[in-house]
């Protein structure tokens, strides 16, 4: 038994690196998918296909080992987690951040706009009386930080992210450095 599996380790191996590399394409392939993308997804699918077909040619080469079936599984979940990862890191799209706070808005829109967000204000009705909402629209990379402003100048809001799958026209972000813009707002506020 020992020695089978000896001799089945780098087909085991292999299985469960194709399987990581495969899923985690998928994955990051319907993100893109869902996100808009759909001239790269097409491509990404090619890859993944011929990496899926390498995977499974080597789990028929010992179709008869339980092993290559718990590999080809845990390939499959660890490929799953490794591609939301890839897609948490190049963070692509944009976002709509909803910000419901009860208390009167002054500085967050003010702030929003000088680091160069779009910001809409509104007025609305809550559960328990007026509310006042601010929508704005930012890259997924920058939504961290606009949360961290939103918590510094309204620490009780009440905050939503959705994914955006398209924009027509409106006001977008320009290059900026945010920490540095920051800073000066903080300076503004003492």
């Amino acid at each position: 038994m020992i020695e089978a599996l000896d001799s089945s380790l780098p087909g085991l191996i292999f299985i469960f690196c194709a399987r990581i590399a495969d899923v985690s394409i998928g994955t990051v392939r319907i993100i893109l998918i869902s996100r808009g993308y759909r001239f790269l997804a097409p491509l990404l699918g090619f890859f993944e296909v011929i990496i899926w077909l390498a995977a499974i040619g080597e789990v028929m080469k010992s179709i008869g080992s339980p092993a290559s079936y718990v590999v080809y599984g845990a390939g499959f979940a660890t490929g799953n987690y490794v591609g939301m990862m890839i897609e948490s890191k190049i963070a692509i799209g944009i976002q709509a951040v909803r910000i419901i706070t009860t208390e009167k808005i002054v500085m967050l829109p003010l702030v929003l706009r000088q680091e160069g967000y779009g910001a809409t204000t509104l007025k609305g009705w809550g559960a328990k009386g007026e509310v006042n909402i601010i929508f704005t629209i930012v890259p997924r990379k920058k939504v961290a930080q606009v949360m961290e402003v939103v918590r510094m100048f309204e620490p009780n809001a009440f905050i939503t992210v959705e994914d955006i799958k398209s924009t027509s026209r409106g006001y977008f972000a320009r290059k900026r450095t945010f920490s540095q813009s920051l800073a000066g707002l903080i300076a503004k506020k003492k």
